[in-house]
């Protein structure tokens, strides 16, 4: 029996041990330092899984097995200044209605994902950032005549479920007929067979969308944001040293350049200058 007791004690052991090295969980990771969270992760496995979006060109766009984008590039900032290679990110496709899941559950390390903050989504998460402030806009035809968010009453306006510009526009603008995706790849060619009048996301995805060669001159940005959305970076909620050492690597990414040279080679290519990351904006980490 005794033999018995002590092999069975050795398999839960040794359960427990491959449970903590899988998947994307740095709540109980501690590193050299003693760090714990995503610190102590990246220091003790030298390895994040990190969530992006796929079809947003730009931004975060994959390509095959590949992703590329501005926020792909802030990403591996991150990774860098926590000590991971870029080689050793394992990208893990993120849509707007997983992101927090995806962080609660430990699918993924973090998410920079064009992801608003907001005090619902702090609720549940931590935001390190902003390190863009997007604006809400609409994408509409060429030849379409609406201005603004003041014509959408009876309009069919295509967004993404459980995204910030979906809510605001069944909130503000409850005269609109929303039609929902899982992703804003999908409301395209509902815009350009004219299933939908608009589709409405934060200008500069809008932008990356007007920009692909398949649609070139087929659709504008009306240009007049009607809102202003930080883009933040997602981890677990209790990570507050996570957060602030990620805000610790954006201020430096902002004075060494890298940020910079992460808007150039990606949003950067469509003529739009790089903005400036005002570090005196960043979260607190509560």
């Amino acid at each position: 029996m005794r033999i018995k007791r002590v092999a069975a004690v050795a398999a839960v052991a040794a359960l427990s041990l491959a449970m903590t090295a899988c998947g994307g969980d740095s709540g109980s990771e501690s590193g050299s330092s003693g760090a714990k969270g995503i610190v102590g992760k990246a220091e003790s496995q030298k390895k994040l899984v990190i969530g992006v979006k796929a079809d947003q060109p730009g931004l975060g766009l994959q390509t095959g097995s590949q992703y590329e984008g501005f926020d792909v590039e802030i990403a591996k900032i991150i990774a860098k200044g926590l000590g991971v290679d870029a080689g050793n990110i394992e990208w893990k496709t993120t849509v707007s209605s997983n992101r927090e899941p995806f962080i609660q559950q430990g699918t993924v390390d973090l998410v920079v994902a064009t992801y608003t903050i907001n005090d619902e989504r702090k609720q549940k998460v931590n935001f390190a950032g902003p390190y863009y402030i997007a604006g809400q806009d609409l994408l509409v035809k060429a030849d379409s005549t609406l201005a603004g968010p003041e014509g959408l009453d009876g309009k069919t306006v295509c967004s993404v479920t459980g995204s910030t510009p979906a809510k605001r526009i069944q909130s503000d603008y409850p005269k609109a007929h929303l039609q929902q995706f899982d992703s804003y790849s999908k409301c395209l060619p509902q815009l350009e067979n004219g299933k939908v009048d608009a589709v409405t996301t934060d200008d500069i995805i809008l932008a990356g969308y007007a920009a692909q060669s398949q649609y070139a001159g087929k659709f504008k940005v009306v240009g007049k944001p009607f809102s202003t959305e930080p883009y933040g970076i997602g981890l677990k909620k209790d990570d507050k040293a996570g957060c602030e050492k990620i805000n610790e690597i954006l201020k430096a990414a902002a004075a060494d350049g890298s940020y910079k040279a992460a808007w150039d080679n990606t949003l950067g290519k469509s003529g739009k200058a790089a903005p400036e990351l005002d570090t005196t904006k960043l979260t607190n980490c509560s």
